[in-house]
């Protein structure tokens, strides 16, 4: 991580409501409609030898429907023939059944190893899918959610190892020529790994481009590996495809190839040399003095010495070359009692007497770290016993009545976060360098939304007992992350549902709603100014606006294994059932 910009997330204090009074349970009615699907959802079960944490997580809470952000209300999932299938909803009272797009070529119960289908939508006109057998398709679609003009075409097929799901992709062009980088995500064995999980998560960045012949075909130009020990909350390419954002619990880095693997060996000798040089100076301290040691080489005199003391300055030359030290004291010295000899053993002595004296120096020359300080035990001890009071064996010695100090056990458990060590980082595809990190901390990530299909996806974290969207943004270096909403309390909210699967938003950010497990969707509106006058009887005021909580009970017994929302509506799918619950009235 050297050389990365330590950034922060700025949030904007307009965007926060410190009065937010929480949400109202609202009973109204909410529109719901369900279409039985004509073949079951291609649901796989994780096997017996993927029982990690992070297997579950990127697998067994997979997302398994797929919302097309190009175009209004059109999403898609793959059923147990292998169909993809689209609905496209224009009218919730006149629902098409879920109609076949394309059909995967592979039968997909053949492979005993497969995961489950993914795919992403990069563009208006490009599809890219992956059978969860290992093989990679990318699709060109025409514009979809029109049966007029849907018509799914493979122009690249390719077998790429081991099985994957499709993380994020993206379409852009490039020196004259159509591009499409996809990232694939892979919990793969890792035989190093004895302390551990034994297995290892990793990011293939693949770079698919159209071939310089004009013969519209496409091949594989650069292939990349991240390599981490967590899954990913959240890892998207820049929409240039010259970069990566990634948010996980455990860093990741790039594996280097052979070639680089020997610059970097060299590079590391010529560091660890650097590293094992000896000192240029030593130098020791008493209250009252400086005393420092400079090794000379064999040929210099005594005339070939010059050095300078000034009250906050010294520099020390030899044979008029450059200075061998220069620079500023860290505090004033007694300049005209400052002295100099060379000893018997042909090395350099310099005393310096200080102005304050009891003032003990932690560095000699200001910035200069080529020097060595030499302590005494009897200082070490000193020091130390100056520091015994910040210490103690005892557990909270002598607390103050007034300020009792936190204790844990009063802190509820939705407070408490499980992973505090994830970061935000943003690698260079040229580089393969992190250039901005940010430590999360508490900052829990929540969910991921696409507001704008041309933009990055968003993510949300709560930030205290908010929920804070942000919009990242590749090409403002100054403004790389935008916080664009806030849902009120719903960082504390969503902490105390248990049985949460997934969480969502509208792109509009009207409302946004988890679902749990079975059954269960709860909806939290933004707060909305009231028709009616309404009084607080506890402070005695008139509230003025309130955020509404809705509940919806879906008629299914089967697990949901899909959630997506839109600016209307939200769907949800389970194993043989789509649901449309209509959130807001269109315009």
């Amino acid at each position: 991580m050297a050389g990365a910009a330590h950034c922060s997330l700025q949030a904007k204090r307009l965007l926060l409501d410190p009065k937010f009074e929480g949400y109202k349970l609202s009973l109204e009615p909410l529109a719901c409609y369900q279409l039985g699907l004509d073949a079951a959802v291609a649901e796989v079960q994780l096997r017996d030898d993927q029982y990690t944490l992070d297997h579950m997580r990127a697998f067994g809470m997979y997302n398994y429907l797929h919302l097309d952000s190009w175009y209004q209300d059109n999403v898609y999932y793959v059923d147990q023939f292998g169909r993809v299938m689209n609905l496209s909803v224009t009218l919730d009272t006149a629902l098409q059944k879920p109609r076949e797009v394309f059909r995967l070529p592979t039968d997909l119960t053949a492979c005993d190893n497969r995961l489950c289908a993914s795919m992403h939508f990069p563009s208006s006109t490009w599809v890219t899918l992956s059978d969860g057998t290992g093989r990679l398709y990318l699709i060109k679609s025409g514009k979809r959610g029109s049966s007029a003009s849907e018509k799914w075409e493979i122009v690249f097929n390719e077998e790429l190892g081991s099985p994957f799901i499709v993380a994020h992709s993206v379409s852009f062009i490039k020196s004259d020529a159509h591009s499409l980088t996809v990232l694939l995500l892979r919990v793969e064995k890792d035989e190093l790994d004895t302390k551990g999980s034994g297995f290892h998560v990793t990011l293939e960045w693949v770079t698919v481009a159209e071939r310089k012949e004009g013969d519209h075909r496409y091949e594989i130009i650069k292939r990349r590996v991240l390599q981490g020990k967590s899954v990913p909350h959240y890892a998207a390419i820049e929409p240039s495809g010259d970069g990566l954002m990634i948010v996980s619990h455990k860093p990741f880095t790039f594996m280097q190839s052979e070639s680089d693997k020997l610059f970097s060996e060299e590079n590391d000798d010529a560091k660890v040399s650097n590293e094992k040089k000896d000192p240029l100076y030593y130098w020791q301290q008493t209250e009252d003095d400086v005393t420092i040691t400079v090794h000379l080489p064999q040929d210099i005199t005594k005339d070939d010495i010059k050095i300078c003391f000034s009250p906050d300055n010294i520099c020390v030359t030899l044979k008029d070359q450059t200075p061998l030290m220069e620079g500023n004291l860290y505090s004033s010295v007694d300049h005209e009692s400052c002295t100099w000899i060379i000893r018997e053993d042909k090395s350099l002595e310099i005393s310096l007497i200080k102005k304050n004296e009891g003032c003990r120096w932690p560095e000699l020359i200001i910035g200069d770290t080529r020097g060595e300080l030499i302590m005494d035990p009897s200082q070490c001890s000193e020091i130390a016993e100056s520091l015994m009071h910040l210490t103690s064996e005892v557990m909270n010695p002598n607390p103050e009545k007034e300020n009792p100090p936190c204790n844990a056990q009063e802190l509820e458990e939705c407070d408490a976060f499980l992973e505090d060590g994830a970061s935000l980082c943003r690698f260079d595809g040229d580089t393969l360098k992190v250039t901005h990190i940010i430590n999360l901390g508490s900052n829990q990530y929540l969910f991921s939304v696409v507001v704008n299909p041309k933009e990055m996806p968003c993510f949300c974290l709560r930030h205290d007992v908010d929920a804070l969207l942000w919009q990242p943004h590749s090409d403002q270096p100054e403004n790389m992350w935008e916080h664009i909403a806030t849902f009120n309390a719903l960082g504390y909210v969503q902490a105390s549902k248990q049985d949460k699967k997934f969480m969502a938003c509208a792109p509009d950010y009207s409302y946004a709603a988890l679902c749990e497990c079975l059954r269960r969707v709860f909806i939290y509106r933004q707060p909305t100014p009231l028709a009616t006058v309404l009084y607080n009887r506890k402070e005695g005021r008139q509230v003025g606006q309130v955020a509404k909580q809705l509940v919806a009970t879906l008629e299914a017994s089967d697990p949901i294994l899909g959630f997506q929302a839109t600016s209307e509506r939200l769907f949800v799918l389970t194993t043989k059932t789509l649901f449309l619950i209509k959130v807001n009235s269109g315009n």
